[in-house]
């Protein structure tokens, strides 16, 4: 299945638009890893453990949302966008989301 931040895909028609396909995953930062980041951010520098939760929590949103598309019959999601937020110390949520679309191959016929 395709994926696109923009509105359209080459060489391809939307046909039919489905509905919002979403996925999301909540994660909690591990007390060890905060505890090197704090060590980390005293010397500046990336913090490793930080990039790695974050890259592994968009990786598991995005197949949630490819996964909720799939459910819908889609061929495509388009507009895909991906946002997070604190939802308490320690912990924030990523959110995947985009419009399950059904393809045409020909384009504007």
């Amino acid at each position: 299945m395709l994926a696109a931040t923009t509105e359209t895909i080459a060489g391809k028609r939307v046909v039919q638009t489905l509905g919002v396909a979403r996925g999301n995953t909540i994660r909690a930062r591990h007390v060890g890893k905060d505890i090197l980041a704090g060590l980390r951010n005293l010397v500046g520098g990336e913090i490793h453990e930080f990039t790695k939760l974050v890259a592994e929590s968009r990786e598991q949103a995005f197949d949630r949302m490819m996964e909720d598309a799939a459910r819908m019959g889609a061929d495509a999601v388009v507009g895909v966008r991906f946002t997070t937020s604190v939802l308490m110390g320690g912990a924030a949520e990523l959110l995947a989301v985009g419009t399950a679309v059904k393809l045409d191959d020909r384009i504007g016929g």
